[in-house]
């Protein structure tokens, strides 16, 4: 099963070690982003992005059975801690609203049928953590992205960036969690 993938680490080669690895997706009918972020010393490192992308003219179940064999075999392949997604919001779009409901259940079933669990995150907390305002532009985030993770261009698809700072927030809230354990 083919997947878009975006760059890995432009400036040296993917990094390995012990750190955390956390996925992030932003999943679509269409187009579902995904990014894996690593903790590394003295920061985080982008290990891979892309999208999967599924044909409109195919039955839905088929566009979600592609999303959920991709998710499935990311997490086999690259075994992260967790996956973090964003909270369903309400959309005008109410079409639209559903089919990324399904796609957020392909990957949930994806993350457990490997066992590994899910957070989710409110847009804003994702924005707040990523460009430090929570109203902030797509723009502003691809671009904190990129700062953050070090890249040599913002991501694309900006669903893949999306995913990256889906990431990327999942790794700051625990590391605030855990400040905050040891502060009590």
């Amino acid at each position: 099963m083919a997947v878009e993938t975006g760059n890995r680490r432009e400036d040296r080669p993917s990094p390995g070690g012990t750190g955390l690895l956390v996925l992030g997706v932003d999943p679509g009918l269409n187009v579902t982003g995904y990014g894996l972020v690593r903790e590394v010393p003295g920061g985080l490192a982008c290990v891979a992005y892309g999208a999967v992308r599924t044909a409109a003219g195919q039955p839905r179940e088929r566009r979600l059975a592609r999303i959920h064999g991709a998710l499935t075999a990311l997490l086999a392949e690259h075994r992260p801690a967790a996956v973090a997604l964003e909270e369903p919001f309400v959309a005008v779009n109410v079409r639209s609203a559903f089919a990324i409901g399904e796609a957020r259940a392909a990957v949930m079933l994806a993350a457990a049928g490997a066992g590994v669990p899910v957070y989710q995150y409110p847009p804003a907390t994702v924005k707040q953590a990523v460009a430090g305002y929570g109203r902030g532009g797509k723009a502003q985030v691809q671009e904190m992205v990129r700062l953050q993770l070090g890249l040599a261009s913002a991501p694309h698809p900006a669903d893949a960036a999306d995913a990256l700072a889906l990431a990327i927030c999942h790794l700051a809230h625990r590391r605030a969690v855990a400040a905050e354990e040891r502060r009590a």
